[in-house]
């Protein structure tokens, strides 16, 4: 089995200013605050929210987190729980609509640090949108993941394809899509 020693990452789950400004869970954190566009929070739902991921595997690759904190999806309520998967559907549209991918990968990170990253106690769902290819020989041959999109046009395209959806609501280009 090969293995990938990446020591540069040590410095970034490490680092004591992980989030400057938040005193908590960032997940918790972060839509409280009024900055969607910088926090990268695409649209909110009443038990969830869709935020770009700030290290995404593929262009537009998002993680829908439901507000509630917590580890254990057991632990959801009905209501949270539907909110969360009707959200996800909306956010696979929402990427149709601006990335037109081949396919997708859908996880749940939830349980604990060997499944959450960085972020181990509040479970959330990555989607990451996949074209036909895009495990190209930069990343087999090179070792190299290329993104072809900088994270402010993701969130342009998403935003958009979120608010084109019937039955939302913008408020102002950058402030997240209500749902």
């Amino acid at each position: 089995m090969d293995q990938i020693f990446a020591p540069w990452r040590i410095e970034w789950v490490e680092r004591p200013d992980k989030n400057p400004n938040i005193e908590d869970c960032v997940f918790c954190e972060l839509p409280r605050e009024d900055n969607d566009r910088e926090n990268r929070v695409v649209a909110r739902s009443d038990h969830a929210y869709v935020l770009l991921n700030n290290y995404p595997y593929n262009p537009g690759h998002t993680m829908v987190i439901p507000h509630a904190h917590g580890g254990e999806y057991e632990a959801l309520d009905d209501a949270a729980l539907l909110d969360h998967a009707r959200l996800k559907q909306r956010t696979i549209d929402a990427m149709d609509a601006a990335f037109d991918p081949d396919g997708y990968n859908v996880g749940l990170n939830l349980g604990g640090t060997a499944a959450g990253g960085s972020i181990d106690d509040h479970l959330h769902t990555h989607v990451v949108p996949r074209w036909a290819g895009d495990n190209n020989f930069m990343a087999v041959i090179s070792e190299t993941k290329v993104i072809v999109e900088a994270l402010e046009e993701s969130y342009d395209r998403l935003h958009e394809a979120f608010a084109d959806q019937e039955g939302t609501t913008v408020n102002d280009e950058d402030d997240a899509v209500q749902l």
